[in-house]
């Protein structure tokens, strides 16, 4: 358009507004757009000209440019500025009119085709009319062929319609009247399903014909049937907290959802469990109390439940307990096998509905199904706890104290089972239970290990320390109290004969059970599996050999009436000490010398009932996780007492001790400080004056025990008791051992805030046994060999000679003499008791360390002595070093160096000799001041002898 306005440069007159009037605009015709198009153009520069126009001249259609050019004249005329100006516009209207004109020629393709669309379009206008002529016509024509019969045809087919649907209609009225008959049939085959769904399909063909008098009182008893109905169903749902049957309880389950009240028998379901619980508990102890009652008396029936359990008697007491915990079985059982039933079916029901389309009904089903499976999930906790409350009720009814240690053992073992399907059937760690089994256990146990305490004392002091012969295998998972280790525990059975679990894969005892059987089953006991065979066989090679021995010992009067027969505990019933009795004592006897031969632990009969003991403990334990530290800390002190007994009867020598040679560790004194502080009663007789508190703490402890007056430790012959020494202390080591090797299991179950106990009772008391050995058989070492009359030949030797000898004294052949006695008697006592090497290594270092330091005793008693002498000492010292080594196989000697050190340090100077002497503070006062002395006048003169007395006092002073 702007470009259009441009022509108005040539035609200012002449206005664009009505565009029909084209002749007034100068349109260019074909010659003159002819010869536009033919000139030469450069369009660089055309465009530059029609730039150049004013912008006033593309203006509003009003604008007068003649006026404008005329106004834009000088006052002064120019004929040639004028020209120039008029030739510059023709060129610019030149310009103009080209572009035009290639603007025209563009557009006159598109102007015709436009045109025959046009043209077009009236000829479809013209078809259309044509056709919409001949549809009224044939419209026309068919309403005139339209006849009266047509209609009369279809009226007479309606009417056969309606009387086809009133002969349905009747036929249904008869079947409506003869449902009562089939609906008492499916009831009675307890097909429920089938009966709601009759009865639903009844009801809405009654509303549906419920115009006809004959259906009003149809309905209405209908509706009582299904009432009817729903009773029956909850009865039928009530069935399943007992005996779940998978066929049943689906049908019940399927009449629920036809009756749309699955969140309803959901409550109801769990009504009636608990209802189950109440009624199941108090019809079995009822049963337990009229049977025992003998009388068919009602009053019991009247009773709470709480009361009837304090009629229980303690003989139906575990019978009672099992058969309760049974019935409670059933009843989680079948509520386990009611959540297994949903999951099964809401997995199926989700496969199934994903691959329907009605969601609206796949919402309602998912929101049942997720109040379902809280409800069931919420019931598993309080059906536990109701059961716990049950329980717990027929616990306390009757104090437990009465019953003996395997009867309580067995009522832990069921209450553990019991905790244990309560942990896997909801998850619960069984708080009500294991308190109140708690505090009852604590209370037992107490009175239990003091009777064990007191029974251990006696044992220990009527023990003669003689072996127990026992196989060279024996351990001690043979005997009957450690057969659960070994076992998987089983309350159907003893807690010592439960089967091994050999599977990796556990299996739960609801998986285990879910089929039938029941894990609270009392079975007989079988004698035959509660055969030991731990006792070595006899070494005698015929009979009367051994008839001969049996007599012997038999009418021994050394053996104690005590051991001679069974302890029988007259509360427990127990018999601590199995192997104590005559067939025992005769096995004992001929089987002494041929233990000899083999590597059969050292162990006696006191022993073997500590290690019974601990077992009984440990069962307890392992049933009752919850006080085991209380168990383990009574264990320990079974351990303490038996250790500080050994050590009072063979090891607490004050003589031995003073010379700090056989001192025990400082470890061993420590251990041994606190088992007499917090175990033994060193008062004789009660204080009257004492305190409550002063008297409930020395409840807690027991007496010292003393040694048998049958056990002979002074006599040379059996070299002062090696034999009972050996047997006592490598008992004490055997049953640290034992101790060692039950430390996982211990610490398996020991709570964690109490396990620094368990690491402290190990590194400082159990860990100590081996090193009661020291001051024990330090003592035979002190009395083995006569160190006195080697002191007495020793001073009778001249050390002041003046010629080296060749021939060493007598006194180290009688040295030598007391080692090959001592060996003698060892090889005798060992045809007695098997002498471990630990044991035989610790006596040749104890004797050959004594006898070392007697010669450095007897060296330090010369009164003169010459260098002459000093090489006669250190022949002596070799002469028995050679012949030790000999006789003994302990490499190298002890205590070789503080002799020969002892016999050299006389050829020190002054200098050196001072120094020695503050290094070797392991001589006493007496032997650096007589090596002094000794020294005066060869080569230390008085000044230097006051020096180095004076230095030997500086050492001394701090002993003091």
């Amino acid at each position: 358009s702007s470009k259009m306005k441009g022509l108005l440069i040539c035609y200012p007159q002449e206005s664009l507004s009505d565009l029909g009037a084209i002749e007034s605009l100068r349109v260019p015709g074909k010659e003159e757009f002819r010869e536009l198009r033919e000139q030469p153009s450069d369009p660089q520069a055309e465009q530059e000209l029609i730039n150049s126009i004013e912008q006033v001249y593309f203006s509003a259609d009003s604008f007068d440019v003649v006026k404008y050019e005329l106004e834009k004249l000088p006052p002064v005329l120019n004929l040639q500025e004028l020209e120039a100006y008029r030739d510059k516009l023709k060129q610019q209207q030149a310009a103009v009119s080209k572009k035009v004109a290639d603007l025209i020629l563009e557009k006159q393709p598109a102007y015709v085709k436009e045109l025959e669309r046009v043209t077009s379009l009236q000829t479809g206008l013209q078809l259309a009319a044509v056709i919409c002529t001949n549809g009224r016509r044939h419209l026309n024509i068919a309403k005139e062929g339209f006849t009266q019969a047509s209609l009369g045809l279809l009226a007479n087919q309606r009417k056969r319609q309606l009387l086809i649907g009133l002969l349905k209609s009747l036929r249904t009225i008869k079947t409506l009247q003869r449902t009562d008959v089939r609906l008492s049939e499916m009831l009675e085959e307890e097909d429920y399903p089938g009966a709601i769904q009759l009865c639903l399909e009844c009801q809405k063909a009654a509303s549906t014909f419920k115009h006809y008098s004959c259906i009003s009182e149809l309905n209405s008893k209908l509706q009582d049937t299904l009432e009817q109905i729903e009773e029956q169903l909850d009865v039928a749902l009530s069935k399943i907290c007992k005996n779940f049957d998978i066929n049943h309880y689906t049908k019940v389950q399927q009449a629920y959802r036809l009756l749309g009240k699955t969140q309803t028998a959901m409550d109801q379901l769990h009504m009636h469990f608990t209802q189950a619980i109440h009624n199941t508990v108090f019809q079995v102890v009822l049963g337990y109390v009229e049977l025992c009652a003998g009388n068919t008396d009602t009053k019991f029936q009247k009773l709470q439940y709480k009361d009837l359990c304090t009629h229980v008697t303690p003989d139906s007491y575990i019978p009672c307990l099992a058969d309760l915990c049974k019935a409670l079985w059933e009843v989680m059982l079948s509520y386990y096998r009611t959540m297994e039933w949903h999951e099964k079916h809401d997995n199926e029901d989700t496969a199934s509905a994903s691959e329907g389309n009605n969601m609206i009904g796949t919402e309602e089903t998912n929101f049942d199904r997720g109040y379902i499976k809280k409800k069931l999930e919420h019931g598993l906790t309080r059906i536990w706890q109701d059961v716990q409350l049950k329980v717990k009720t027929y616990l306390l009814g009757t104090d437990l104290s009465i019953f003996k240690y395997d009867d309580f053992i067995f009522v832990l073992d069921i209450i553990s089972r019991l905790m244990q399907v309560g942990e896997e059937f909801c998850g619960s760690k069984s708080e009500v239970l294991q308190e109140s089994i708690r505090k009852q256990s604590v209370n037992y146990f107490k009175n239990y290990h003091r009777t064990r305490l007191d029974e251990l004392r006696m044992f220990l002091e009527n023990e003669t320390w003689e072996l127990c012969p026992v196989k060279s295998n024996f351990s001690i998972l043979q005997l009957h109290e450690f057969k659960f280790m070994e076992q998987s525990r089983s309350p159907s059975v003893s807690p010592s004969k439960q089967p091994v679990s050999t599977s990796s894969k556990t299996v739960t005892l609801f998986e285990q059970y879910c089929s039938g059987g029941n894990p609270f089953e009392i079975q007989a006991n079988h004698k035959d599996e509660e055969t030991e065979d731990v006792l070595a066989s006899n070494g005698y090679e015929s009979d009367e050999q051994e008839k001969s021995a049996y007599q012997e010992y038999d009418s021994d009067s050394d053996v104690p009436e005590e051991l001679k027969r069974d302890y029988v505990d007259e509360q427990t019933g127990d018999v601590p000490v199995k192997s104590v009795s005559r067939e025992t004592l005769k096995s004992r006897k001929k089987s002494d010398y041929s233990l000899n031969k083999v590597n059969a632990p050292i162990l006696t009969n006191t022993t073997l009932n500590v290690i019974r003991l601990v077992g009984k403990y440990m069962q307890m334990m392992n049933i009752l996780k919850p006080i085991a530290f209380d168990v383990i800390h009574f264990m320990s002190q079974l351990f303490d007492y038996y250790l500080y007994a050994i050590y009072t009867f063979f090891g607490r020598n004050d003589s031995l001790e003073s010379t700090g040679l056989g001192l025990s560790s400082s470890r061993l004194r420590t251990t041994l400080n606190r088992i007499q502080e917090s175990l033994i009663d060193l008062e004789v007789s009660a204080d009257p004056t004492a305190t409550l508190t002063a008297a409930e703490e020395r409840k807690e402890k027991v007496p010292s025990p003393h040694l048998s007056h049958l056990v002979v430790l002074t006599s040379g012959d059996t070299l002062y008791g090696l034999a009972e020494r050996v047997v006592a202390t490598e008992s004490l080591v055997f049953l640290a051992e034992q101790f060692e090797f039950l430390q996982p299991h211990l610490d398996a179950v020991m709570p964690a805030v109490k396990k620094p106990f368990l690491q402290q009772f190990y590194s400082q008391t159990v860990s100590t046994a081996s090193e009661l050995r020291k001051p024990i058989y330090w003592i035979v070492a002190g009395k083995a060999l006569d160190y006195e009359q080697m002191l007495l030949l020793m001073a009778n030797v001249k050390w002041d000679v003046k010629e080296i000898m060749s021939q060493h004294n007598i006194y180290v052949d009688a040295l030598l003499k007391e080692f090959e006695q001592f060996n003698r008697r060892l090889n005798e006592v060992s045809k007695r008791v098997r002498i471990p090497l630990p044991v035989s290594n610790i006596l040749w270092e104890h004797c050959i360390r004594l006898a070392n330091r007697t010669i450095v005793e007897g060296y330090a008693n010369v009164k003169k002595c010459s260098n002459e002498g000093r090489a006669l000492m250190q022949l002596d010292f070799q002469q028995f070093l050679m012949k030790l080594e000999k006789l003994t196989d302990i490499r190298p000697i002890p205590d070789k160096e503080f002799v020969e050190t002892y016999i050299k340090a006389y050829y020190l100077t002054e200098n050196d000799m001072e120094r020695w002497i503050k290094e070797h503070r392991e001589y006493s006062t007496k032997q650096l001041t007589n090596l002094v002395n000794v020294c005066l006048g060869s080569h230390i003169n008085k000044k230097a002898r006051q020096k180095l007395l004076a230095a030997i006092d500086d050492i001394d002073r701090p002993k003091r």
